[in-house]
């Protein structure tokens, strides 16, 4: 008879996010989570299938955290309640971002805000191959959006804050670069919140008017 598990899928979830959170993608490795969990190396192996599995860990731990209100409004506010409470969840752990853009789970925790989302989708009309692609505006947006806090030339090194940001682009040759040092400017008094709303506006009104004018569903 097989021994007991002493583990839950959850205890080893939070505890490689943890890791991930407190030391970067290099501190996720077997021996750490052992540590973290108090047990040994081997033991986790009756848990999780190697670095892939360790990935997954923090993949569904991170979409876990995913949280957002019923709208009684329309499809697009529906979108919007859910979308901004992913790109919340993951943004919340930058050091994990990589992950969320390239691994992927069949967990619950990762299917439960997909199967919302495209549930809200569907009340546009949108079904098949319709219904995909407004997935992955949508979905892409907000991993993008998070990707690009990290790697965009407005990403703040250690330290910086955004103001310092600003300060670094505005740096740059003014007449090679007048519309990055534009921006940069505006980013230091904007709030991501609102760009963030802001940005999924505009690829929802795509939506909305694909719907009505274009190839999309009528």
């Amino acid at each position: 008879m097989p021994a007991p598990r002493k583990f839950s899928r959850e205890q080893l979830q939070v505890a490689a996010l943890a890791l991930v959170d407190e030391q970067g993608l290099a501190g996720l490795t077997m021996r750490n989570l052992a540590a973290e969990l108090g047990t040994g190396a081997m033991t986790i192996y009756n848990y999780v299938d190697g670095r892939e599995g360790l990935e997954e860990l923090v993949t569904e731990a991170v979409m876990g955290e995913t949280r957002w209100i019923e709208t009684a409004g329309d499809w697009p506010a529906q979108v919007l309640a859910i979308a901004e409470g992913m790109w919340r969840a993951v943004r919340a752990h930058p050091h994990a971002i990589p992950l969320i853009l390239t691994r992927r789970s069949s967990d619950i925790s990762t299917l439960v805000p997909a199967e919302a989302l495209l549930e809200a989708l569907a009340r546009s009309g949108r079904s098949g191959v319709d219904l995909l692609v407004a997935f992955r505006a949508v979905s892409g947006f907000v991993t993008g959006f998070a990707q690009a806090e990290l790697t965009s030339p407005f990403a703040a090194r250690a330290g910086e804050d955004r103001a310092a940001v600003a300060a670094r682009v505005t740096e740059l040759p003014a007449d090679r670069f007048p519309k990055l040092i534009e921006i940069a400017t505006a980013a230091a008094g904007g709030d991501p919140e609102a760009e963030f709303r802001d940005g999924l506006g505009i690829v929802l009104a795509g939506l909305c008017a694909r719907g009505l004018f274009g190839g999309g569903p009528q």
